[in-house]
């Protein structure tokens, strides 16, 4: 490997620190990390039960290990660390290393293991091929960890550790994002009831205040004022019809679309009546709570720049329209900055390690059924810097490539302006076996036969799955690899067979991983052959023009990606699709909201279905976080828990507090 040139030099350490610390300059050098050895046992034990094997790094010296000083690091604890942007100014003439998506095909009961993947992927390139590589992550929502799915911090041997630390809590973003939105949520309905109850002169007088005998307006206000159209600084000087127009927002409760968020999964919270208190005066509405991961503050986390860009982003959110038509912002509202204010530390991504002692960057967590489902671009760039020009970021994108890779490449990568070099298919053989039509699981039960034995026409019939994600990759221009995420259960003729398929339908190439069972040296050919698709050229382009209509977008997606015939839009949709027209929004990209669990709208239709049309139920704007996203069928942004949730096992020792039931 060719190594960068590193030198060193001395700066003065911020306020907060005392003393010099040594920094490096812009070149990355091959970094000297220390790995933490594994010793994989068969059978593989619980996932927990690994994790607690292995004594983590301090994230001090991981820290140091990669190039970021002590007053870059804002730790939470031994074993996690906030990182600041100042990394990022610190190395702005870095060169940056190879940019890589983990996707997966279409998701399954069964699973794919795309975490898993990627976490050994990462831990084969850093631990086994010597490269410098970080993983970028997102953060797990705490709904499904206490709801069916558990946690997502990977598993077997290719984890994130400590698992109990990421899946619980982390450093606080999600609960701030809690907050902000909510606060934005309260501030609409009090305007709403302030509007309705006083005259414009009250309204006037309370929103510019007297002090001392003087009135003057907030910053904030005085933007409110130069949309308007109003050039005026003094109070005093607005006409009785400016008063008016500055002071009423005058909200269609129809149009709002900004609800209260919560994360946890509670299905009763998805519809409710708000106001009903006597000191509401019976100005009531129906209402309705999102999982945290789905508010727009989530999206807009993990697009942006950083503190400036963040502030910008939510005072041009869109909570709703005038009865004129005109859309109400955040910063109409005037909570821009107290919403900035609650976000400022959610800006700066979460350092941890994986079981081996690669690092890994933790950072947003937007859903990918109902947002764009991929960890931040500030992480990113960050790691793309940090791993240097022979060293490689490894990310994901959320559920499969239909959905998490064409917002990765479409969204994020428009956003960022920053460019993939190759993307690894994650598959399994007993998920392609479902998707050719194998009998379905159900939860509690043993699995059938199928998935058990050998069974090569199941598994070619449900290539057509994995067969149309390579394909959508390629469409990009970017070269695939196949991982197929080895089980114990897969002979080696399925397995060849998915190896052949694969590098004859269009992949680059086609490897058999065991990364749960063996952790980074497991994936060590997956690594190899990720690392030769880094070297070819990239034609990397985008799937559409931003300057179509926003129906033709959206027909784009749905023919090139799902394989559908057509789309239809129902009326409100229409409605919707006209009103953002008319607003200046039509130029934004295209988030679509639908299952995850089908090309189609219909998460039973298993495979590469075809000839189908895409129903458009529904359309929405995220202005701040920058996209169009419409609702393919009924979706729902709040889950329910299930008869028997995840809690039911999980305790806590008072004398070791140590989790258990948790994985």
């Amino acid at each position: 490997m060719t190594l960068v040139s590193s030198s060193l030099k001395l700066t003065r350490a911020p306020s907060r620190c005392t003393g010099l610390v040594l920094t490096r300059l812009a070149s990355a050098p091959s970094w000297n990390l220390t790995h933490l050895p594994i010793k994989p046992v068969h059978p593989t034990p619980k996932d927990i039960v690994i994790s607690r094997s292995q004594r983590p790094k301090e994230v001090r010296k991981l820290a140091e290990e990669i190039g970021i000083s002590d007053a870059e690091l804002d730790p939470y604890g031994h074993y996690k660390a906030k990182v600041s942007l100042d990394v990022l100014h610190r190395l702005e003439g870095a060169e940056q290393g190879k940019y890589v998506l983990v996707t997966a095909i279409t998701p399954t009961p069964l699973g794919e293991g795309k975490s898993c993947t990627a976490v050994g992927l990462v831990q084969a390139l850093s631990a086994h091929l010597n490269r410098n590589v970080i993983a970028c992550l997102r953060q797990p929502s705490q709904g499904p960890t206490f709801g069916i799915k558990g946690g997502a911090a990977g598993g077997g041997y290719s984890q994130i550790i400590p698992m109990e630390e990421f899946n619980l809590h982390l450093t606080g973003d999600i609960h701030a994002i809690t907050a902000a939105n909510n606060l934005l949520a309260a501030a609409i309905d009090a305007r709403i009831f302030h509007e309705a109850t006083q005259t414009d002169k009250a309204l006037f007088s309370r929103l510019v205040p007297e002090s001392k005998g003087k009135r003057s307006f907030s910053n904030i206000q005085l933007r409110r004022l130069k949309r308007l159209g109003i050039e005026k600084a003094n109070p005093n000087d607005l006409t009785e019809e400016e008063v008016s127009k500055f002071v009423r927002l005058d909200f269609n409760k129809d149009t709002i679309t900004w609800n209260r968020v919560i994360d946890t999964n509670d299905r009763y919270l998805r519809r409710i009546t708000i106001g009903q208190g006597d000191a509401e005066k019976g100005i009531t509405r129906t209402a309705q709570f999102d999982i945290t991961v789905a508010s727009e503050l989530m999206a807009i986390l993990a697009l942006t720049s950083g503190i400036g860009d963040m502030q910008q982003r939510i005072g041009r959110i869109v909570v709703a329209s005038s009865n004129k038509g005109d859309p109400i912002t955040v910063d109409d509202l005037g909570v821009t900055g107290a919403l900035a204010v609650l976000m400022k530390d959610t800006v700066k991504p979460t350092l941890m390690q994986t079981l081996e002692g690669s690092p890994v960057l933790v950072h947003a967590g937007p859903f990918a059924n109902i947002a764009h489902g991929n960890s931040s671009i500030i992480a990113d760039q960050l790691g793309l810097k940090l791993v240097g020009p022979q060293g490689f970021v490894v990310t994901e994108a959320g559920f499969g490539a239909d959905i998490g890779m064409e917002k990765f490449f479409n969204i994020k990568c428009r956003t960022s302006g920053l460019v993939p070099n190759a993307v690894a298919l994650v598959a399994s053989v007993r998920a392609l076996k479902m998707h050719g039509g194998g009998p379905k699981v159900l939860p509690g039960q043993p699995l059938p036969d199928a998935y058990l034995t050998e069974n090569l026409e199941l598994v070619e019939k449900g290539f057509s799955n994995l067969e149309r994600h390579i394909q959508n990759a390629n469409r990009f221009g970017v070269p695939v690899v196949v991982a197929i995420n080895k089980f114990g259960t897969d002979t080696e003729n399925e397995l060849k067979l998915v190896q052949s398929l694969s590098k004859e339908r269009g992949a680059f190439d086609a490897v058999v991983s065991d990364h749960f069972s063996q952790g980074g040296a497991g994936a060590k050919a997956l690594g190899e052959a990720v690392m030769a698709a880094c070297q070819k050229p990239s034609h990397f382009n985008f799937l559409y023009d931003l300057q179509l209509p926003i129906e033709d977008k959206i027909r784009v997606i749905a023919q090139k990606i799902y394989g559908a015939d057509d789309v239809s839009f129902s009326d409100v949709a229409k409605t919707k699709i006209a009103t953002y027209t008319s607003q200046g929004f039509s130029g934004l990209p295209i988030c679509m909201a639908k299952t995850h669990l089908s090309f189609t709208d219909n998460p039973d239709l298993k495979g590469a279905p075809s000839g189908f049309v895409l129903p458009i139920k529904d359309v929405r704007a995220s202005v701040g976080a920058g996209f169009i996203y419409p609702l393919v069928g009924t979706m729902s942004t709040m889950p329910g828990l299930s008869t028997r949730p995840c809690f039911f096992d999980i305790e806590i020792d008072p004398e070791t507090e140590q989790i258990s039931g948790l994985f």
